[in-house]
């Protein structure tokens, strides 16, 4: 009879097997940055953590929302749009409508939208829905990105809802990922809780930068972005602005080793001994 031989301590092993699971991770994972949709499908389902004293998330939450629009390539999960520049059609511009949902807790937080503040691509095709609960926002919000006919969909909820659990938020990702319609839904004064959102935010506002030629003069907004969870991302902290129609992001801290990347392969590290424990 042959005898199995097992494999000695000393056997060599390929160098990639001696790496923690969490560098290899944090080494592969493609980092977030403007334009990114550009090169491939965006998250089509995005949440906003901000506070109501800052009106820093709906304002982000656009930013991010345009930011995917203006870059997506042609075709992109836009079948069944109306002259849209990236389905294809007769290089016409996108005519969908935009849909902004809120519950009227959210409202006296934030405020409604203020159509002549709005970017000029949305002040003429903005579709306004003020529900009076957040079961009637979720229904809002899950038939709009079930319709093709609106480019992305906005929302604005207050708190942490019980009608906002991880099968509704689950929910919101299969229609929004069938049907091709970006969601971004910002969540005022709400604690991170279970969500299927592919991408998650925490948004404060930040200081301006002083402008060119008159330093008493208002600056271009900017936001503290803490991307804390995405599929495909390593965690990160951006400061936001536009410039010039784009969405431009910078690091508070320019360093070669990145702190969410570490914090994320920690944790990782941690779980591991936890589990072999």
């Amino acid at each position: 009879m042959s005898r199995s031989v097992m494999p000695s301590a000393t056997t060599s092993l390929p160098l990639a097997s001696l790496v923690d699971a969490g560098t290899i991770a944090a080494r592969n994972s493609s980092r977030w940055r403007p334009g990114l949709a550009a090169a491939g499908k965006p998250a089509l389902h995005s949440e906003v953590f901000a506070s109501p004293n800052e009106a820093a998330g709906a304002g982000a939450a656009l930013a991010l929302a345009l930011d995917d629009w203006r870059n997506l390539p042609r075709g992109e999960g836009r079948a069944g749009g109306r002259g849209d520049t990236h389905a294809g059609t007769h290089g016409e511009p996108d005519a969908r409508p935009i849909l902004w949902v809120q519950t009227r807790d959210a409202a006296r937080l934030s405020g409604r939208p203020y159509r002549a503040g709005l970017p000029k691509e949305m002040r003429d095709r903005l579709i306004h829905v003020l529900a009076d609960t957040a079961q009637g926002a979720l229904f809002a919000l899950e038939e709009g990105v079930r319709c093709r006919d609106i480019a992305w969909v906005m929302g604005e909820i207050a708190g942490n809802p019980k009608a906002l659990d991880f099968t509704a938020s689950r929910r919101l990702t299969l229609a929004s990922e069938k049907y091709g319609v970006p969601l971004f839904l910002v969540r005022l004064d709400a604690a991170r809780d279970l969500s299927s959102a592919r991408m998650r935010w925490d948004v404060s506002s930040a200081a301006s930068d002083a402008p060119r030629w008159n330093a008493q003069a208002p600056g271009t907004p900017v936001w503290r972005a803490e991307l804390f969870r995405a599929r495909g991302h390593a965690p990160g902290e951006w400061l936001l602005h536009e410039q010039g129609g784009a969405l431009k992001a910078r690091r508070e801290r320019q360093a070669d080793n990145d702190t969410g990347a570490l914090n994320w392969t920690a944790g990782l590290q941690r779980r591991r001994l936890s589990q072999q424990a």
